[in-house]
């Protein structure tokens, strides 16, 4: 499984609104309920498993990447959410720098060992800077998500 199997137009956020982590995992599940990819009755309950996870090690890997991730019940497949901020997203990183953009990956309860794989390669391509550069540039989801299913595209990837 990869980035581009996670995501579709509707679940990605082009224009992010959160100032910090918490801010953006409420307004990222909120998304996902928005969209119908999780229930209205399992919003507080994947927004607190996701920021308990959250809370034990911060997911801001560097290079302004945020990914968030939480393993819970309330998930009945791997759910993921793409979220970007144009003015950087305050997210306790690795290396103190704001986020620009934030991969939410929600997995089954019990599947997690499964997924781990699929979050090394997601922090991989996160970690291209044309592949970075060229989501910051893309004008809207659309553009987004065939940067997203085309990464090869890019030269220097």
């Amino acid at each position: 499984m990869n980035l581009g199997d996670l995501l579709n137009a509707e679940t990605i956020i082009p224009e992010l609104k959160a100032g910090n982590r918490w801010e953006a995992i409420d307004e990222m599940v909120s998304h996902l309920v928005a969209v119908g990819r999780i229930k209205m009755e399992h919003r507080e309950g994947i927004t607190a498993v996701v920021k308990k996870r959250e809370t034990s090690m911060s997911t801001g890997i560097g290079f302004g990447i945020g990914i968030p991730h939480a393993s819970t019940d309330l998930v009945y497949e791997v759910t993921g959410v793409f979220g970007r901020s144009r003015t950087g997203v305050k997210f306790d990183s690795l290396d103190n720098q704001p986020v620009r953009l934030i991969m939410m990956l929600l997995v089954p309860q019990g599947q997690f060992q499964k997924h781990l794989h699929t979050l090394a390669a997601i922090a991989k391509l996160l970690h291209s800077r044309d592949f970075r550069s060229a989501l910051e540039q893309a004008p809207d989801a659309a553009a987004m998500l065939k940067i997203i299913q085309n990464p090869t595209v890019l030269q220097g990837s």
